[in-house]
């Protein structure tokens, strides 16, 4: 981070919601280097393990102070924000396929779990509070590139609890003076993404199997490397202007999910048949067809441009996942 943002944060108590996860473990690690005093609420469980901040240096895990608990738990949140200065909510329930199967677990997580993080932070006065959205709240783009102001058409269960979880966050904001900022990732990559989404599932496959297998390969994302997402998340809470307001982080660029496959082929050196895979298909009224951020909100208001392209962050991530395949089962690809 620039060195404005490392003398913002230095000493900051910041509490970082989804900490495990595959964004919020990279933006503890952003934290950490800038000097923030980080608390990372991850979701208990019997093993002690952490989810992707096991992936971290040892010395940076060192540094944080790991706070247990289940977002639905109201006392359990109220425990983890006391203190805090800053929350990044990040803490959200995410695969789309398992969204079809239980809807409900995602309302309990995404939009109960996002309501205790906002009365917790209302009845605690912390200074700022970012809440993660999704890009997949647009739905199909009715123009491109996607401005904020563009309609939200949520097109699967998941999308429909962030666009909930997202407009309570802003009525917070009108109603009790919360001061909240709302920021709304296109499709963020890199090392550590679970092989529920696209890119590690291609990577994944052409590393280790004879085919790629794949739902519809025509839909088109705009692709921001996770090190950039990061940034841009925190960077929202560091400019005041941005209080209330939803701001895009996208590159503007679109790639199809045929392109992908091609692209990692080409990196990995290896030619492959792509086959459909019907479970992995969206119904056909779900499916999301082009997805591209209008960034200009971001680079005006937040200064944020990505710095990673997308053909160096495939790279990035290909040689991550080369010495990762291990943890990678392969019964995550239909999930």
């Amino acid at each position: 981070m620039a060195d404005g943002s490392m003398s913002y944060w230095s000493g900051r108590r910041v509490l970082v919601t989804g900490a495990g996860g595959f964004i919020g473990s990279h933006v503890c690690e952003l934290l950490v280097g800038a000097g923030a005093s980080v608390r990372a609420f991850v979701r208990y469980n019997s093993r002690n393990d952490y989810g992707c901040l096991e992936f971290c240096e040892p010395e940076m895990r060192e540094e944080l102070e790991i706070f247990t608990g289940d977002l639905a738990n109201p006392e359990a949140v109220a425990g983890a924000v006391a203190g805090s200065d800053v929350v990044l909510h990040l803490g959200a329930l995410i695969p789309i396929p398992y969204s079809y199967r239980h809807p409900r677990e995602f309302v309990t997580a995404n939009l109960e779990g996002t309501l205790n993080v906002l009365e917790a932070t209302r009845r605690l006065e912390v200074s700022r509070i970012v809440q993660t959205s999704t890009s997949e709240v647009y739905g199909t783009a009715m123009s491109v590139p996607i401005p904020e102001h563009h309609p939200l058409h949520p097109q699967s269960p998941y999308a429909a609890s962030k666009v909930g979880a997202d407009q309570l966050a802003l009525s917070y904001g009108r109603s009790f003076e919360t001061p909240v900022v709302v920021a709304r990732p296109f499709n963020t990559f890199g090392p550590r993404q679970s092989a529920r989404a696209v890119i590690p599932t291609v990577i994944t496959q052409a590393l280790s199997r004879e085919a790629i297998e794949l739902g519809s390969t025509s839909p088109t994302r705009d692709f921001v490397y996770v090190e950039d997402t990061a940034r841009g998340i925190i960077r929202c809470a560091e400019v005041d202007d941005a209080l209330g307001e939803v701001i895009n982080l996208g590159t503007g660029v679109e790639v199809s999910i045929g392109g992908i496959v091609e692209r990692v082929l080409a990196l990995v050196d290896r030619q492959l048949p792509v086959l459909v895979a019907e479970d992995r298909l969206r119904p056909p009224h779900s499916e999301v067809e082009r997805l591209i951020a209008d960034r200009s909100k971001a680079r005006a208001m937040l200064g944020w441009e990505p710095a990673i392209d997308f053909d160096e962050g495939l790279r990035r991530t290909i040689e991550w996942l080369r010495g990762s395949l291990a943890v990678y089962k392969p019964s995550i690809y239909n999930v």
